[in-house]
């Protein structure tokens, strides 16, 4: 009813809405139009009140909520459902949760903050409150377990695309650190849940920094994070128009299911291949040096390493400096 009312108003086109006419069009007493006007307010929407007139939508706070993200929202199957938290340790480990109780396809678990945000290699997300984007997506595609990774390039891709969209330059280090200037701008988790010859489900955590200002990331992470208001010359961007961008994006490669296409765009927006690299493999823990020739049809990362190829699928990367 809450979303329903919230509609009505927005089609009133900044024109007053009476009380009686929200009442009659659903069927609900005024006192229940009031109420639910109340709430409204309490999650952040301001709303003007005539005894005369009715109510107006006056504006719309910078909420991740699923009755403003689902406005307008241009996709087939990520984020017809969403499911908002204002505080969670883990948006990963509550779509975790949803999927084995059989959350479906395309779901997306948002938080305005992560208390116990995790990135690759068990490392911590710091994930302040209303400052950036922090979702899972949960993923039930029909494909084998080995093709797990490539979703990790598709996340990132989808990102690249969405800041292109508000004219920001994108730069993705394989596999899916998105930076500026070298700094990390997007993480992302992939994590599997399989049986040998099935994927029983794929959660895709992102976490985007938004509108962190620099002085407010921990000391420890000023020199090596960024945020998307940075990138936009000081200005704060609308998270929820941003991340509408991006669960379209995700979802036009998801359903386009063409890895090719989204390996060709990941080389597009990529900083890596062509460079020095330091490679610690996530399966040997054996570090070495080469130069980054190409991803693979797995999305693996080809290194020439002294005119021999070597394959990395998993590991942590760094570019070196000239």
């Amino acid at each position: 009813m809450k979303k329903n009312i919230l509609d009505m108003l927005r089609g009133a086109g900044g024109n007053f809405t009476s009380g009686e006419t929200i009442a009659e069009k659903f069927n609900v007493s005024r006192a229940a139009v009031w109420k639910h006007i109340r709430a409204l307010r309490n999650s952040g929407y301001e709303i003007q009140s005539s005894e005369r007139l009715g109510y107006k939508l006056n504006s719309t706070p910078d909420l991740l909520l699923p009755e403003i993200i689902q406005h307008e929202l241009n996709a087939k199957i990520i984020g017809a459902e969403i499911v908002h938290r204002d505080s969670v340790d883990s948006t990963n480990r509550l779509a975790k949760k949803l999927a084995e109780s059989g959350a479906a396809d395309g779901t997306v678990v948002v938080a305005e903050e992560q208390t116990g945000g995790r990135g690759r290699l068990e490392r911590n997300f710091f994930s302040p409150k209303e400052k950036g984007i922090w979702f899972s997506l949960i993923l039930r595609p029909k494909c084998l377990p080995k093709d797990a990774p490539k979703f990790t390039l598709l996340a990132a891709v989808a990102v690249a695309r969405a800041m292109e969209r508000f004219k920001l330059r994108a730069e993705i280090k394989w596999p899916n650190d998105i930076l500026y200037e070298g700094r990390k701008l997007v993480g992302i988790l992939t994590e599997l849940s399989a049986e040998v010859s099935r994927v029983n489900y794929i959660i895709v955590g992102v976490g985007i920094n938004v509108n962190v200002k620099r002085e407010e990331f921990p000391a420890e992470l000023q020199k090596i994070a960024a945020s998307l208001s940075e990138v936009n010359g000081g200005k704060n961007l609308p998270r929820a128009d941003f991340f509408r961008a991006v669960l379209e994006e995700f979802d036009a490669l998801y359903t386009a299911n063409d890895f090719s296409e989204i390996f060709q765009l990941w080389r597009k927006f990529n900083v890596t291949l062509g460079k020095n690299i330091s490679v610690i493999s996530a399966e040997t823990g054996e570090s070495f040096g080469g130069v980054a020739v190409d991803i693979d049809a797995d999305g693996a990362l080809i290194v020439d390493v002294g005119g021999e190829l070597r394959t990395v699928y998993a590991g942590d990367v760094s570019i070196r400096a000239k």
